[in-house]
């Protein structure tokens, strides 16, 4: 991994959590994360101070929860969960990060349908939703820093933001393209590297 003035050192990983412990950790991330940018939470919580993970298998991670249909920070959820504890951690990282924040998104709407028309309710969503925002874009601008191993993987991204977000073509028709032609330069680049694919 290439050393940063963001990134910190290499650390050992911590052992292995517990299944109760592993329920806990996506309880206490879906409870109390709001407005998105989760991503950037569970990196926080499993990488930097729990040590459960290295930097690279979570990034990994993220990039295979993206790619499979459904909501992304369950996917990385379940990855994670396996990676730690094989098929039960991965039931038990869903039930956690799932469970808990949808009984109590239940509560909080009820609430919300009472409030709605308070002025200061929409103030925190805004500033919760701003906060979000931020989270999402270091997510994103970490990933792409650890991505940007040369001129063609950079290519990529830019040519991927550049027909989404600029010339707002669909995301299905430029990732199906995109994914399988990254994929193919990133395995002649380790070939090329002589690094086993």
């Amino acid at each position: 991994m290439r050393p940063s003035a963001t990134s910190p050192a290499p650390a050992t990983l911590a052992q292995a959590p517990t299944l109760g412990q592993i329920f806990t950790a996506f309880a206490k991330i879906g409870l109390t994360s709001f407005g998105g940018g989760l991503s950037g939470w569970m990196l926080r919580e499993f990488v930097q101070a729990r040590r459960w993970l290295s930097e690279a298998e979570f990034l990994s991670g993220l990039a295979l929860a993206q790619a499979f249909p459904g909501v992304n920070v369950v996917n990385l959820s379940i990855w994670i969960g396996f990676r730690l504890r094989g098929g039960r951690g991965a039931f038990v990282a869903a039930l956690g990060m799932i469970v808990p924040p949808v009984t109590s998104a239940i509560i909080l709407a009820a609430l919300f349908a009472e409030l709605s028309h308070s002025p200061s309710v929409h103030i925190v969503l805004a500033g919760i939703a701003a906060a979000a925002v931020g989270l999402s874009l270091q997510m994103g601008l970490r990933a792409a820093y650890r991505a940007a191993t040369g001129t063609l993987p950079i290519l990529v991204m830019v040519i991927v933001f550049g027909t989404i977000f600029v010339a707002g073509l669909p995301l299905l028709w430029v990732v199906g393209l995109m994914a399988p032609l990254s994929i193919l330069l990133a395995y002649l680049r380790l070939r090329r590297e002589g690094k086993r694919p």
